[in-house]
């Protein structure tokens, strides 16, 4: 039902209402009007076929009166105040005793039933993403979604490392199982994601600390959604990974409708075979393994290396671990098998401006820009004595200190600016294209500009205070908004249908070598190269570095060797014997190094170089 055939419902319904309401009024001032000898209302003329459609067909189609009702309807069969039986509280035009109007209130029901079913409905954008119904789970996807369950259990209960990619292995050949299942085929993007995410979960294998860990698999995640779902448009690149959610509830929906109907069919002559082989061959593992342990030492502490340490303790870990490794195989199986269609919903673009009132604005900023570059080039070739003399510097370096927060957030802001400019841009025709292309890549170059100073900035920032954690970070972010910009220009020349996956494919690829590149590898060497040169140091800050850093500290003289890695050996002790697959390559070499040339400085000498101070980053 349309939205203008709800509103006459509702115009109609409400006009019944408003006519039974005054009919009753006029049933009770009926008496009362005959008690005080006034004189009884003459019959008036009949009410209109709309006023009886307003009352909700009543069947009172001659009144004795006409009285105004809701929806601007005239409900004067309901409304009368007139002498006899009708005056007196009587049936009106054959309507029920006491005005009540049966109809209109059926007539009321049924809008606001209609009203709540129109609010249950799920939104036109729900409905256009669902897609098909996925083909029945095969028996290939279910046992590949219990291995990963299996090996989540048994591979990350001590922590993160070589484990996370084995682990997700089986996952990945549940989504292989249920793609060949519902025909489909890998495409170019499909492959590169793919090969992107696993690249990405190599990092928690190779690195020690938690965030550039963190920051891969969240890559990861979102990497998979974009192969799973094969989107290509910006909807689908910014909500794909949401589909997961979904995803995981139908897949253990999907997953358990399988093992029903397996069930009946599958009879015992086929699975009890099966099941005594597995038996048999479970239990010559455990006898010949256990006298070959017995047998000789390096064999049992090869196998004591290999096999994963499971105690009762950790019964509850391991076992929310395999429902979670399981949820997550099946959420990528039965995405595969019948992905979110994210790249059907569509963005109305917005209301073309003129010339003017959309360029104004923009070349003000290029101008803006413009001078502002100006002014950093003018300083960085010589023409800065009067600047640092009126700002009170007394060299570049002090001066280009300060400035770079403010740069990161104007190169942010300009890309707010772009895409919203994109939204209102003027589309009459080639003219307008290569308007709006010119105007933009102009401020994209200028803005190129500024996260180049910016980049020097905090170059001479390091230079003065050293590298830090939170620098590094901020310094890998600007260097990737500037591949952004150049991404933009580009789209304006060759075109932007490739700009969303290509955007997602460069955050991937910087996220893959910030972890690669070992951040707190980089902080540590950079501040041991600065006290080579100038003897400063900060042992306070690292005490909080992963054994990442442990390979340059390690380079550190005596005792300052000793004290800046103190909290990475205290780390690693506190942790104890962790296995193979919890143990990152950084932290296998910060082990082999603490081993071969332990600490050396006391407590006390720590102390008195400040290695347990506070730090405060200017």
């Amino acid at each position: 039902m349309s939205e203008n055939a709800d509103e006459v419902d509702s115009g109609a319904a409400e006009g019944a209402v408003a006519g039974g309401a005054a009919a009753q009024e006029a049933g009770a001032q009926g008496p009362a009007a005959q008690g005080s000898g006034a004189e009884p209302a003459k019959p008036g003329p009949a009410a209109p076929a709309g006023a009886a459609a307003g009352a909700g067909g009543g069947g009172a189609t001659a009144t004795p009166g006409t009285a105004p009702a809701a929806g601007g309807a005239h409900a004067g069969a309901a409304a009368s105040a007139g002498a006899g039986p009708a005056g007196a509280g009587g049936p009106v035009g054959g309507g029920p005793a006491g005005g009540f109007d049966a109809s209109a209130w059926q007539a009321r029901q049924a809008l606001i039933q209609q009203q709540r079913a129109r609010a249950a409905a799920p939104a036109a954008w729900a409905v256009r993403i669902r897609p098909a119904e996925a083909a029945p789970i095969r028996t290939a996807t279910l046992i590949a979604a219990l291995v990963a369950g299996l090996a989540a259990a048994l591979l990350l209960g001590d922590g993160m490392g070589p484990g996370l990619l084995v682990a997700v292995l089986p996952a990945i050949a549940a989504a292989c199982f249920a793609a060949r299942a519902a025909g489909r085929k890998a495409r170019p993007w499909t492959v590169v994601w793919a090969v992107g995410c696993v690249a990405l979960l190599v990092v928690p294998a190779l690195r020690d600390s938690a965030w550039p860990a963190t920051l891969a698999i969240l890559s990861a995640v979102s990497l998979a959604s974009l192969a799973l779902h094969g989107v290509r448009t910006w909807p689908g690149v910014l909500f794909s990974p949401f589909g997961f959610v979904d995803s995981a509830v139908n897949g253990v929906g999907w997953a358990w409708t399988g093992l029903r109907s397996r069930s009946g069919g599958l009879s015992r002559d086929r699975w009890l075979p099966v099941a005594k082989a597995a038996a048999v061959a479970l239990g010559l593992l455990v006898v010949f393994g256990t006298l070959f342990a017995s047998a000789d030492a390096a064999f049992a502490d090869l196998l004591g290396d290999l096999t994963p340490e499971v105690s009762v303790g950790d019964g509850p870990v391991r076992i929310l671990l395999f429902i979670l490794g399981a949820v997550l195989a099946l959420a990528a199986a039965r995405t595969t098998a019948a992905p979110l269609r994210w790249d059907r919903i569509r963005i109305a673009p917005g209301t073309a401006r003129s010339r003017l009132e959309w360029a104004l604005p923009l070349v003000v900023l290029n101008l803006l820009f413009a001078g502002f570059n100006a002014v950093q080039l003018a300083v960085l070739f010589g023409g800065y004595d009067k600047v640092l003399k009126s700002t009170g510097h007394r060299s570049y370096s002090e001066y280009a200190q300060q400035g770079f927060w403010q740069l990161l957030w104007a190169t942010l802001l300009t890309l707010v600016v772009i895409a919203f400019a994109l939204r209102w841009a003027p589309r009459g025709g080639a003219g307008d294209r290569r308007f709006v292309r010119a105007v933009l890549g102009t401020l994209c170059a200028l803005t190129l500009v500024v996260v180049a100073s910016a980049l020097r900035r905090m170059d001479f920032y390091v230079d003065a205070y050293g590298l830090t954690r939170l620098r590094v970070s901020v310094a890998a972010m600007e260097l990737w908004l500037g591949l952004v910009l150049v991404l933009i220009m580009a789209a304006g020349v060759f075109g932007a249908r490739w700009l969303p996956r290509a955007v997602a494919g460069s955050a991937a690829a910087a996220v893959l070598a910030f972890g690669l590149l070992s951040p707190d590898g980089m902080v540590a060497e950079r501040n041991v190269t600065r006290f080579q040169q100038d003897a400063k140091i900060d042992l306070a800050y690292f005490q909080s570095l992963s054994a990442d850093a442990a390979p340059a500290l390690d380079r550190l003289p005596e005792p300052q060797r000793s004290c800046a890695l103190r909290g990475i050996n205290d780390e690693l002790a506190e942790a104890g014997d962790v296995p193979w697959y919890a143990m990152s390559l950084g932290e296998y070499r910060a082990r082999k190094i603490l081993r071969e040339r332990p600490l050396k400085a006391s407590y006390e000498d720590c102390s008195r170089l400040g290695t347990f101070g506070s730090r405060v980053e200017p």
